[in-house]
């Protein structure tokens, strides 16, 4: 069975995905601690929070220009050049941070990492069929599921050699695969037709003239109401994804004062219960309920905050809950949403709109750093708070835009 069903992966979304574990494993290492490393050397909660909206800001400057990046060094070679800049470089200044300063240079670095971004979905989507590319981005989200259940190996080294030394490791063995990562993803896969064709374009329009048109992207976004609805649910899901990623694990060790390495088992039982998900779930929802399949999801993710926030309770069983309805919901929502995002943007103008998606994106999440810090010391509970909040009108939005596309469609059929 395996055989037919990878045969669909053709080109560029091979070669993408069979080199993305040597980034995800290491990722999913490192991320559940990242927070956790920089208040041991002493770094505050305020100043985390300043910490990922300095990489958040410049997240906005490096998308800003991202889509003429991809356009004029191709999607390749902006892919490869960047991912070295913002992720083999940042890995190594984190990996022998001493202080704040060393975080603040990280995030700065780490921050150019938009482009990339941009250059990566370019690259899997544009010579991949529409109707396969669900497919892909479930394929995607497998391998990130596949990477989280490496992440008790993240544990172990903290309990073995301390949270400090154990995560310099893990940010080391980051910077070695992700590396090869990126070399051998540039290797195995080639510049698409349109990304030929743009990278022509933009050499004979030149940096102004490219920019202004850029620039102008903004006007076709407000342009379609149902496109905004989209994108705003899109923004939404990366707001709460930001501020559950930056506090969760500083929530769950210092407000539920949980053992650091138990923190690692979390993310493992999360991949655990995503692949059963996969395998039991996502076979039986039909290709026309995706929309209510993301709202689903979007309710369990709300539901796994709550129960936290509600009943603050250090109990595994409680928190193991917690986590396994946040994974079904995750599972269940996240591969639709990637897709109907991308299949609204147009493979002429996708690097151009898709940049642009990427500056609203972080327009809109460059505060969560300073608002979860601001209001984590407040109350540790109120970030997670923000999370539920920002599902509840992401549930709300979506239902809008179901009734609107279902509007059109019987329009469009009579």
């Amino acid at each position: 069975m395996a055989r037919p069903l990878f045969a669909r992966l053709q080109g560029n979304s091979r070669g993408c995905l069979a080199f993305e574990p040597f980034f995800l494993i290491p990722f999913s290492m490192f991320s559940t601690y990242a927070t956790l490393y920089m208040y041991e050397l002493g770094v505050t909660e305020m100043n985390i929070g300043w910490i990922t909206t300095i990489g958040l800001i410049v997240q906005v400057l490096s998308s800003f220009i991202s889509g003429y990046l991809t356009d004029r060094l191709g999607r390749k070679r902006a892919i490869l050049y960047f991912d070295l800049l913002s992720w083999s470089l940042a890995t190594l200044l984190w990996a022998f941070s001493q202080n704040l300063w060393f975080f603040v240079a990280a995030a700065f670095i780490n921050g150019f990492q938009r482009v990339p971004h941009v250059a990566f979905y370019c690259l899997i989507v544009e010579d991949t069929r529409p109707a396969d590319r669900t497919y892909v981005f479930t394929l995607l989200q497998i391998i990130s599921v596949i990477g989280g259940l490496f992440a008790p190996l993240g544990g172990l080294l903290v309990a073995q050699y301390g949270m400090v030394q154990g995560v310099r490791i893990m940010y080391i063995l980051a910077f070695v695969l992700m590396t090869f990562q990126f070399v051998g993803r540039h290797l195995t896969t080639r510049e698409t037709a349109a990304g030929l064709q743009k990278r022509q374009e933009t050499r004979e329009l030149g940096l102004k003239q490219s920019l202004i048109e850029y620039s102008g992207a903004f006007r076709e976004l407000w342009a379609d109401s149902n496109l905004l609805l989209i994108f705003a649910v899109y923004i939404l899901f990366n707001f709460q994804a930001t501020l559950k990623t930056t506090f969760l694990s500083l929530y769950l060790a210092d407000y539920l004062r949980l053992d650091n390495g138990i923190l690692s088992l979390f993310p493992a039982v999360s991949s655990v219960i995503m692949l059963l998900t996969l395998w039991l779930i996502m076979p039986k929802i039909p290709e026309q309920g995706a929309n209510r399949s993301m709202m689903a999801g979007f309710a369990l993710s709300a539901l796994s905050s709550v129960m936290l926030v509600l009943y603050p309770s250090s109990r595994l069983l409680w928190i193991g809950l917690s986590t396994i309805l946040s994974a079904v919901g995750l599972m269940i929502s996240s591969p639709y949403l990637e897709t109907a995002v991308q299949n609204a943007i147009d493979d002429d103008k996708r690097a151009k709109v898709f940049s642009m998606l990427s500056v609203l994106i972080l327009l809109f999440t460059s505060p969560a750093g300073i608002i979860g810090g601001w209001t984590y010391k407040l109350d540790p509970r109120i970030p997670l708070w923000l999370v539920t909040a920002a599902f509840v009108l992401s549930y709300t939005l979506l239902h809008l835009y179901r009734k609107r596309v279902s509007k059109l469609t019987v329009g469009s059929a009579s």
